[in-house]
């Protein structure tokens, strides 16, 4: 039971750091015009990037916790 639950935290850390990673990178724009680049941040998205990466290292060790314990 314990390794069902460590597979799935895996794979539910799997999906927040892919969807943080690209939150983060679809809150910067960038226009560049005659030769001056203009770039804009969306602040607030940005921070719930870096917020499901963190859950998603959070779940990550713990399903590395929960496969690696031995039963005794």
């Amino acid at each position: 039971m314990k390794s069902a639950i460590g597979i799935i935290l895996i794979v539910v850390a799997l999906v927040l750091g892919y969807l943080g990673v690209t939150q983060i990178q679809e809150s910067t724009s960038a226009v560049k015009i005659l030769g001056i680049e203009l770039k804009a941040e969306d602040k607030g998205s940005k921070e719930a990037g870096f917020i499901q990466l963190g859950l998603g290292v959070v779940a990550l060790a713990g399903g590395i916790y929960l496969l690696g314990k031995r039963k005794d």
